[in-house]
């Protein structure tokens, strides 16, 4: 993904999952670490390239990969 845009999680919506994006392109939304792999997968990314802790790589608002609730809910 070298010299491209970097994928963006947002925040948990309330009806759950997340929104991911990668630019202006939605990829879809992420209702765990499993469906953010595969949106990086489809958008090119190496397998061994994949650190989703990396913020070069990916974005996480409103909380990291272990948050898929707003506070107060889940």
């Amino acid at each position: 993904m070298s010299g491209t845009a970097r994928v963006v999680v947002h925040p948990p919506s309330s009806s759950g999952g997340r929104r991911v994006t990668v630019g202006a392109e939605n990829l879809g939304v992420a209702y765990g670490v499993v469906d953010v792999i595969e949106f990086l997968r489809r958008a090119g990314v190496a397998p061994d390239d994949m650190q989703l802790e990396d913020p070069r790589l990916v974005d996480w608002r409103g909380g990291g990969p272990a948050v898929w609730s707003k506070p107060g809910e889940g």
